[in-house]
């Protein structure tokens, strides 16, 4: 069973991350269209995954965090040459 994409707002804070991010931050664009893809792909999970059971991490969270995590070590690396 699929569990539902749902995103913690404030887990250990009292800012969300949308208060804590500049609006003109680069990654903005790049979570709008990670977001949109995987929207699109979304049906293609949930084919996946049988209809019972205990629910599992959705897999839009960790590939979105990893797309996210690829970004940020690519401009690191391009601020250490």
């Amino acid at each position: 069973m699929r569990g539902n994409d749902t995103q913690q707002g404030a887990m250990c804070s009292y800012l969300s991350p949308e208060q804590r991010v500049p609006a003109d931050h680069p990654l903005r664009p790049i979570r709008q269209m990670v977001d949109t893809v995987l929207k699109r792909l979304s049906p293609r999970f949930e084919a996946m995954y049988a209809e019972g059971g205990r629910p599992s991490i959705p897999p839009e969270q960790p590939l979105r965090a990893g797309l996210i995590c690829q970004r940020k070590n690519n401009q690191k690396r391009h601020e250490n040459l």
